[in-house]
């Protein structure tokens, strides 16, 4: 197809696709229709694939016009910025730090948060504005407000949305503070993840107000919390769905080294040994890392890759305390398993993964969270019923 026929075509396939999804409602198709991904995709571009948390290499619209329309209308999140900006290809990056993200991810998480006339809207991550763009056809610039931390990005942001014939609010800012010259706040959306709910964004939200964020504990795993605000200040609601989002800058994860560990006696050193019959390829889905993660919240963990597929997955304590590893290799029923340190962080997952094994194998949707100002609490199918686990320790 040739780029004029990719541009016409490219929206309807993928209106039509986020619809069959159920995504996109219709509702907010005249949001979509009237606020075109192209507009808010810059032209050099990373493309990403439906469902992972990779990149592809580095696209140029001015090279490949094709392949830079297919990407924007494909359900798939699409990488804009490496390394703060330090990085500009011709590959890849180290770290991504803004994207435009997936169409489904997009108009599902603008369903959760139920945005309707005269809500005044706080939008945590302007990357794009996209997302901006379309919370301001819906409900008008004057009502909405978005904080982005890097000036680069707000300021390409301003630009498109206000070509595109739109004029929010863009704050240049740390996005964990909100805005308070605007709070209350009907509803919040966060486009980056957190690992614990902001103070703020809980203050700056109105009673009854909805905050709709992508939550996710430090060994892994993420789905995306919608919080209703109680009078007391209480942020308390279900995960809706599964996520991968980036970090917010103010909580990016600082991972200690791995020698941190081993005080310079090298692998297996003293620790103890022993075998296990879960396999560790069992405890690295997305689910498997929440379910662990929400229950031993200052886990962490690596992979050292071996031949034909073997592994070794690595675990490690935020504290530097303890570690473990364990073995992987294809067709074996029991792996073998090393500890070391005060605390026996493979028994710890074991346990883990073994309650929710007993509980279902729940998924996302079965989990909750309530935030309020002693600290944060994962649930199972009722607050009432909270997770049991370690707190986390830095």
């Amino acid at each position: 197809m040739t780029e004029h026929e990719l541009k016409e075509a490219g929206p309807k396939r993928l209106a039509s696709a986020l619809m069959e999804k159920g995504a996109l409602t219709s509702d907010w198709l005249p949001a979509f229709e009237a606020v075109p991904r192209h507009l808010f995709v810059p032209d050099t571009i990373w493309p990403g694939r439906a469902g992972m948390n990779r990149q592809d290499d580095r696209v140029a619209r001015a090279e490949q016009p094709d392949v830079w329309w297919e990407a924007v209308y494909r359900d798939a999140p699409i990488t804009t910025q490496w390394d703060g900006g330090e990085y500009t290809g011709p590959k890849k990056g180290r770290t991504p730090t803004s994207s435009n993200s997936m169409p489904t991810m997009v108009f599902s998480m603008l369903d959760a948060l139920s945005a309707e006339a005269g809500h005044a809207v706080l939008e945590i991550g302007t990357g794009t504005g996209w997302n901006a763009g379309l919370l301001s056809h819906r409900l008008g610039s004057d009502h909405v407000v978005s904080v982005e931390v890097d000036p680069a990005t707000a300021e390409d942001a301003r630009t498109r949305l206000n070509l595109a014939g739109f004029h929010p609010l863009v704050h240049v800012g740390d996005g964990a503070a909100g805005y308070p010259e605007r709070a209350p706040f009907d509803r919040v959306v966060a486009t980056c993840s957190v690992g614990s709910v902001p103070p703020a964004w809980r203050a700056q939200t109105a009673t009854g107000g909805v905050i709709v964020t992508p939550w996710g504990p430090t060994y892994g795993g993420e789905a995306i919390a919608r919080l209703t605000v109680a009078e007391d200040g209480t942020a308390s609601g279900p995960f809706v769905g599964s996520s991968a989002f980036m970090r917010i800058s103010a909580q990016r994860k600082q991972l200690p080294p791995t020698s941190a560990y081993l005080g310079g006696s090298g692998w297996p050193g003293t620790g103890a040994r022993s075998e296990t019959t879960l396999s560790p390829n069992d405890v690295g889905d997305w689910v498997h890392m929440f379910a662990i993660g929400v229950q031993v919240r200052d886990l962490f963990c690596r992979v050292e890759w071996g031949d034909g597929g073997a592994y070794r997955l690595w675990l490690m304590d935020m504290g530097v305390t303890s570690w473990a590893t364990a073995g992987y290799q294809k067709g074996c029923e029991r792996f073998p398993v090393v500890q070391s340190g005060p605390r026996r962080l493979w028994d710890e997952l074991e346990a883990a993964w073994r309650w929710w094994d007993d509980h279902g194998r729940p998924g996302f949707e079965r989990f909750g969270l309530t935030v309020d100002d002693d600290g944060e609490r994962v649930w199972l199918d009722s607050p009432d019923n909270p997770v049991p686990g370690r707190p986390a320790t830095q």
